[in-house]
């Protein structure tokens, strides 16, 4: 059970994610705002990987790729989604554990070449298969010193997390309140039924109007016809 449970432990270690978040908004403030998550990178000791700026005044935007540390990711998070008005968020989380795992089995099949090839060396022989195994040797040397940059993303820490900020400059719809919202409707149904009493009187007159003139229509045709 013990070693059940430490190997559980061990596979739980060893694996590693990577959280995504990506959040956009929108600010009527746009430098402010745009210096104000650059601060709070700063303040999460995060780093700004990638900074794309495009648009002219009134129409900017900025996009930004955030490294954060995982203690600090859901605050970070959080804190930035009260700068500007938010209009979209999500996060996603990719398990990269068997990535993590091919490359250092590939680190160590270049290790077990690399060795090899050294081992070789060290026998002597022509000189001209000494510089093409030194050559040989050299461009595995790079091969792995790439393979250890590329796990160094990995060994810092089990998870690695980025945040994708996007800002885009313009205003923001302001909140309408329930009473503003009763102002607005009985502005508009008083509004449409002073409209509607005016039709009617106006259509009233017209037909008392037009009876009026009927009548003395009626009256003159009458005195011709006697």
């Amino acid at each position: 059970n013990n070693i059940s449970v430490a190997n559980q432990a061990s596979f739980a270690a060893s694996q590693k994610f990577e959280k995504t978040a990506s959040v956009k908004s929108k600010s009527s403030e746009f430098e402010k705002d745009e210096k104000l998550i650059k601060s709070t990178s700063t303040n999460y000791k995060a780093v700004i990987q990638y900074e794309q700026s495009t648009g002219k005044k009134g129409n900017r935007q900025i996009h930004l790729l955030i490294g954060v540390n995982p203690a600090s990711f859901d605050s970070f998070y959080t804190v930035i989604q009260t700068i500007g008005s938010i209009k979209s968020r999500e996060i996603t989380k990719v398990d990269k554990t068997n990535e993590y795992r091919q490359l250092n089995a590939k680190k160590v099949s270049i290790e077990k070449a690399l060795q090899a090839l050294n081992e070789l060396k060290s026998k002597g022989g022509e000189i001209a298969d000494f510089v093409s195994l030194n050559d040989k040797i050299l461009e595995v040397e790079d091969r792995l010193q790439g393979l250890g940059v590329e796990l160094g993303n990995f060994d810092a820490e089990n998870e690695f997390c980025t945040v994708k900020f996007s800002l885009y400059e313009g205003a923001t719809e302001k909140n309408i309140s329930l009473l503003q919202r009763i102002k607005v409707s009985l502005e508009w149904t008083i509004r449409y039924y002073a409209i509607l009493v005016f039709t009617l009187l106006a259509l009233s007159l017209t037909v008392f109007v037009l009876l009026l003139i009927s009548d003395k229509l009626n009256i003159i045709n009458t005195v011709k016809n006697k």
